[in-house]
């Protein structure tokens, strides 16, 4: 006796993602004008929302986030003869892309324009084609009740926890597939907690003007940190949901909560605007121009998001300017004049972090067999030009340092000024040996994320710091 065909749904049970979330993002990045016409079409249906936005959408079915348990299974059950149906509420154009690559399925039903397949509209179209009870289900959400209903056993997928015992009540349930755990190590990654590292750059004036001291100034930044930390996670999570394809071509981006399908895209849109409000309510209790400087901070960070990022070389210098607000956000922070010194050093040498960055990416990209990069304006082959450019933002870095210790400031800010041009020879170690690493292959993470975790850097960090403090409490001999 053969088993009746088995009908998969798609968003969220076959893809740990949802298709019309993602075309809608899309449709935001490339075709922002578009967002205009959004209650026009979803006034006419759901189904020409549905169809509209998919004609936006260009996607690479093979880099998808598959349910890949649930895959292996059909697969299976395909080898043992049974018929697969991929039916789905996405555009037909859409379903049958997926459909087209997977290649296991006999057909694929989905929306067209004219019909939303979704909910009571699916389980009637089923029952039509199949009879009641003709058919198995695999659903995971409780828009699925209406079709496990209709049908002789479910398969519920990726589903909240009371799910499966609802489905039961309407069928059998053959098996259940669990869904993703979203803990607090996931949400880590949603926030990038660990990139709030950067904005220990807000404390780099204050210590630079040697006002350890000020034990209200310290709170200042304390709240600071926090708002810029916020607002960074907010930008954080935009730009991971703008570049959602990008991420998918990626070895290792692949795996970030929203690319992987871990987190849906929803929570994204709704916790980013959150977390930017929580910072600017931080920011209130800053005072001075930190908010001034936290809002070109976001601004720019949004433009680089949107499109500066796919400019070559106009990206690391975006890069490097962010970087180089978070000092001068801290300065503000601090009612400290941020000196041109200081300024000029950061730029440079974060405009040479930048280059490790992009050139790391570079390099990836040719051990992948690739020409270009996914979603910027680089070929592989700038590789060694982008190297180059950056070994001298980092030397020029480190030349501005010299310059400057050979100013009148350092003679007011340090008993033993001799002694601080030991920070010379470190900068110029650490430049090259992180240029060193990004040749090797091991530039792995963000550079300043990279140099955390690294023995050498953090050695080199320690010596740094020690040299200026010696400098500082030493008397001539």
């Amino acid at each position: 006796m053969s088993l009746p065909p088995l009908i998969i749904d798609l968003d969220g049970t076959l893809i740990k993602t949802d298709m019309l979330h993602e075309s809608a993002l899309r449709t935001m990045r490339d075709r922002p004008g578009a967002l205009f016409f959004i209650p026009q079409w979803l006034a006419q249906g759901k189904a020409v929302l549905k169809k509209r936005l998919a004609g936006a959408l260009t996607f690479d079915p093979e880099s998808l986030p598959y349910n890949e348990e649930l895959l292996a299974w059909l697969r299976q059950q395909k080898n043992d003869g049974r018929k697969l149906i991929l039916c789905t509420a996405s555009d037909d154009s859409i379903a049958s892309a997926i459909g087209a690559h997977l290649g296991i399925f006999d057909e694929v039903m989905a929306s067209d324009g004219n019909i939303n397949l979704s909910g009571s509209r699916k389980a009637d179209a089923l029952e039509q084609r199949f009879g009641r009870g003709g058919f198995d289900y695999a659903g995971n959400s409780s828009v699925d009740l209406a079709v496990w209903r209709k049908a002789r056993r479910a398969i519920v997928v990726n589903a909240s926890a009371g799910l499966p015992a609802k489905a039961a009540e309407c069928c059998e349930v053959e098996i259940v597939f669990p869904a993703l755990r979203q803990g607090a190590s996931v949400w880590r990654r949603v926030l990038r907690v660990h990139q709030w590292l950067k904005n220990v750059l807000l404390f780099v004036p204050f210590i630079a003007g040697h006002q350890l001291a000020d034990m209200d100034t310290w709170l200042s930044l304390l709240v600071a940190f926090f708002s810029f930390s916020l607002c960074a996670s907010s930008v954080y999570i935009a730009n991971d949901l703008f570049d959602l394809e990008s991420d998918r071509q990626h070895s290792r981006k692949r795996t970030r909560p929203f690319a992987g399908g871990v987190v849906p895209i929803w929570k994204g849109v709704l916790i980013a605007p959150l977390l930017l409000l929580f910072s600017y309510v931080l920011a209130l209790f800053v005072g001075g121009t930190f908010i001034p400087w936290l809002t070109a901070y976001f601004l720019l960070t949004c433009a680089y998001s949107w499109g500066l990022k796919r400019l070559i070389l106009v990206d690391c210098l975006v890069l490097a300017i962010l970087y180089t607000l978070r000092i001068i956000a801290g300065a503000a922070a601090a009612g400290l004049v941020l000196s041109f010194w200081l300024l000029a050093f950061s730029v440079f040498l974060f405009l040479s972090l930048a280059f490790v960055k992009r050139y790391a990416e570079l390099e990836l990209q040719i051990l992948s067999g690739k020409d270009k990069a996914h979603g910027r304006g680089y070929y592989t082959s700038d590789a060694s030009l982008i190297q180059t450019l950056g070994i001298t933002a980092g030397y020029a870095s480190v030349l501005v340092l010299a310059l400057y210790l050979n100013s009148s400031q350092v003679l007011m800010l340090y008993q033993m000024p001799e002694i601080v041009w030991g920070a010379v020879p470190v900068m110029l170690f650490w430049v090259s040996w992180m240029w060193m690493q990004a040749h090797r292959g091991n530039m792995h993470d963000d550079p300043l994320v990279f140099a955390v975790k690294d023995k050498a850097s953090l050695c080199a960090g320690v010596v740094f710091v020690a040299i200026l403090a010696l400098g500082t409490v030493l008397s001539p001999w």
